[in-house]
């Protein structure tokens, strides 16, 4: 731009010719990166599990899964399986806080005609009386100070955040049910 004000500055001396380090190369702007769209899992709550002293043994019943389409997450608290394109659905089995600590590096999916094992190594021998944690958080707030109706607050807020997606509907559709309840009887009195 500058050589092209430059000699209609000067007249008619004619702008040398630009090199090749000038030209731009031109941008394709038909190839699109390629789309990966959020996948969609199954959540599978169904399951049963069984141990002894050195592992707990996790067993889906499931078929169709290949071993190379199959995504594990091991933490010392929780795991994370997810099933890739399984008949054409994604399904995941997950427990977002164990009971107690797994060696994660130890921790294996087998996969079996009618089933998968996941097996999880106990960090530490010995029997666990559930799968899962019983935390203190799913026992009501019996704060003095605080609105008694906050623990039951705190408790459904609790199954919501941690329930597969029936217990969130059930949940969502007694609070609508509620909610509604208390509208209406709020309109009697207008009456």
């Amino acid at each position: 731009i500058l050589q092209l004000q430059a000699s209609k500055e000067d007249g008619n001396a004619a702008a040398p010719p630009p090199t090749a380090s000038q030209i731009p190369t031109p941008i394709s702007t038909s190839v699109k990166a390629p789309i990966n769209p959020a996948l969609n899992y199954v959540s599978l709550s169904s399951f049963s599990w069984d141990q002894d002293m050195d592992k707990v043994k996790i067993y889906v019943f499931l078929e169709g899964v290949e071993q190379e389409r199959i995504q594990t997450d091991f933490k010392p608290l929780s795991f994370d399986v997810k099933f890739h394109d399984v008949k054409g659905k994604n399904y995941r089995c997950a427990v977002p806080k164990l009971n107690k600590e797994i060696v994660p590096e130890k921790c294996k999916v087998v996969v079996k005609p009618t089933r998968v094992i996941i097996s999880l190594f106990k960090a530490s021998k010995g029997d666990w009386p559930d799968l899962y944690s019983k935390e203190d958080k799913l026992k009501p707030n019996l704060d003095k100070e605080k609105d008694p109706m906050a623990g039951i607050m705190d408790l459904m807020k609790n199954m919501y955040e941690e329930g597969d997606d029936e217990m969130k509907r059930t949940i969502a559709k007694a609070w609508t049910d509620a909610r509604s309840v208390k509208a209406e009887d709020a309109l009697k009195s207008y009456r």
